[in-house]
């Protein structure tokens, strides 16, 4: 009886799959990592994309304030392109955007980590320094001022997730247990514990940022293009067609 009290109280195994679903977008697309204010690199990133396809479709997966230094003018250009190109030129929001609109809707709550997470960098890029004695709410006040409403506005109303027939772009991954179209908000920008644990079963892909890697990487139904770029220089973008990932950088080719 040895062997049976041994099991008693142990957890089953979880159950192992292997994800073999072929990628089937609609259409070929890039997905561009998480920017952090790194405007050169983006602009350099876009010129390998156009040098790759004439009339490329974009889609970013957020994360483009906090942390790097040209925070307001990457803001401007990507909202100006999306403007423009809505059909061709898709951002997402990232938990970053999430937490400078709550800093901006509650500056005495949620101030303080957001400032800790990188948010210094975004005022300093507007032109709001912080002295000796300012409250959260008056510098909330002094950047809500430097961006202004409308990208304000654009910024609440980014989407958590774009899908192309079985790949969906979000910024922190997706709930492997639960529908693409039922993912909590807070999973979509945050991540969730089982997302690279456990594989999918409706043979939905996930591209993804938020997770700094080495480099883009495709693998069990998940591709990662977050490469650090506003700490190393190298900004990602993943290129998915029917069948095929491959990932280019701002320094591809150069």
């Amino acid at each position: 009886m040895k062997f049976f009290k041994s099991l008693f109280g142990r957890k089953a195994s979880p159950e192992v799959h292997s994800f073999d679903a072929p990628l089937t977008p609609e259409e070929a697309f890039f997905v561009i990592g998480d920017l952090h204010g790194c405007l050169t690199e983006f602009e350099d990133l876009i010129e390998v994309i156009e040098a790759k396809s004439e009339t490329p479709k974009l889609v970013c997966v957020g994360d483009y304030v906090d942390r790097g230094e040209d925070v307001a003018p990457l803001l401007r250009r990507l909202f100006q392109l999306n403007s423009d190109f809505p059909r061709h030129f898709i951002c997402l929001k990232g938990n970053h955007e999430d937490m400078l609109l709550k800093f901006l809707s509650d500056p005495e709550q949620y101030g303080p980590r957001w400032l800790r997470h990188g948010g210094l960098q975004t005022l300093a890029s507007y032109g709001v320094g912080r002295q000796t004695g300012d409250t959260q709410s008056q510098l909330a006040q002094q950047l809500s001022y430097a961006m202004g409403a409308e990208l304000i506005d654009w910024i609440k109303r980014l989407p958590l997730s774009w899908t192309s027939g079985n790949v969906t772009v979000t910024h922190a991954g997706a709930d492997p247990s639960a529908p693409i179209d039922k993912q909590a908000a807070k999973t979509l920008l945050w991540g969730h514990p089982d997302f690279l644990k456990l594989d999918r079963q409706d043979g939905q892909w996930v591209a993804y940022g938020h997770v700094i890697q080495e480099h883009g990487l495709a693998t069990q139904g998940t591709i990662a293009v977050d490469t650090g770029a506003y700490a190393t220089g190298v900004l990602t973008a993943a290129h998915i067609e029917n069948d095929a990932v491959s990932f280019l950088t701002n320094r591809t080719g150069r």
